[in-house]
């Protein structure tokens, strides 16, 4: 059996509005973002997403499969292709308008690859009525393979209210691994501190929660304890993207530590702080590359050696 990756979200096309005026399309979401990201890095990765037979989705599809991301679906179930409309501060970041509607088509795997690890978040895990089937899809995967959960908060689709908080804390419940960004805890949990977040979301079932903030680092926050590396230095063009490449390096590193598959959960709560430390590490190295050009380019392999 080929051990392969399954990530299961949204893809849409970021309209990228320049600082200079200048606009731009860019293959996108979340969820497509890390599955290009984890292929980048080397493994083998199959997409769970849906789109329209439209310029847009022609758009998501060749950029897919230009990086070896492989379809667990047939994924022309929109009337139309999903788009987000990012304008650029000064800094580098984006604010974002959406147009999109989310489901997940039937998923049908080939009888030879087995899903070691089942990526999932943001959108696709907080909008109905595709949050339903990606919740259903994790459920069914829990036991024999890494499950991990990318908040991803987007208040400006979904809210923020007592609802959206359960539906995160429910994906949460599912999750190996919970990464979200200080601004996801800030949207979701307000007011509290990022370890009183994570030993409530550890003590619901995730086993880890990985959180990033921005220049300042990322932190991994175990039951006992947490560690945080800092941000490599790079001058940031801009943040697309760069959350997603932490979770693609993040399973990745886990991955090569055996973190994946059956008893995945068991061996993730026994990694040492060191081990923790390494993971992180090659995470924000592989994110510094991707702010550090336009568009949400994730690494390749050989960047990072």
């Amino acid at each position: 059996m080929e051990q392969v990756a399954l990530v299961a979200g949204e893809a849409l096309v970021d309209v990228v509005l320049g600082r200079d005026g200048t606009e731009r399309d860019h293959a996108g979401g979340s969820s497509a973002n890390a599955a290009v990201a984890m292929s980048r890095l080397g493994r083998q990765v199959w997409f769970a997403s849906a789109w329209a037979d439209d310029a847009h989705g022609r758009l998501l599809a060749g950029h897919l499969a230009d990086n070896d991301v492989r379809m667990a679906v047939d994924p022309l179930a929109l009337a139309r292709t999903a788009t987000a409309v990012a304008t650029l501060a000064e800094d580098g970041s984006a604010s974002y308008e959406f147009d999109i509607e989310w489901r997940v088509p039937a998923v049908s795997l080939p009888a030879h690859v087995a899903p070691v690890v089942v990526v999932y978040g943001s959108i696709g895990a907080a909008l109905a009525p595709g949050a339903d089937d990606v919740a259903a899809l994790v459920e069914a995967s829990r036991g024999s393979a890494l499950t991990v959960f990318d908040v991803n908060a987007r208040p400006a689709i979904t809210g923020a209210g007592d609802e959206v908080v359960a539906r995160a804390e429910q994906m949460a419940r599912l999750a190996d691994v919970v990464k979200a960004s200080d601004e996801d805890l800030e949207v979701l949990w307000p007011g509290r501190t990022h370890r009183e977040v994570a030993s409530h979301l550890i003590a619901a079932g995730a086993g880890a929660v990985v959180v990033t903030m921005g220049g300042d680092g990322v932190s991994w926050y175990a039951e006992a304890d947490e560690v945080t590396v800092p941000a490599p230095p790079v001058e940031v063009v801009d943040t697309i993207g760069a959350g997603d490449t932490v979770t693609a390096a993040v399973v990745h590193a886990l991955w090569e530590l055996d973190v994946v598959g059956p008893g995945a959960g068991e061996r993730l709560r026994a990694l040492v702080a060191a081990e923790r430390t390494s993971v992180l590490a090659f995470a924000a190295r592989a994110a510094a590359v991707t702010v550090s050009r336009p568009g949400g380019d994730p690494p390749r392999r050989h960047e990072l050696d």
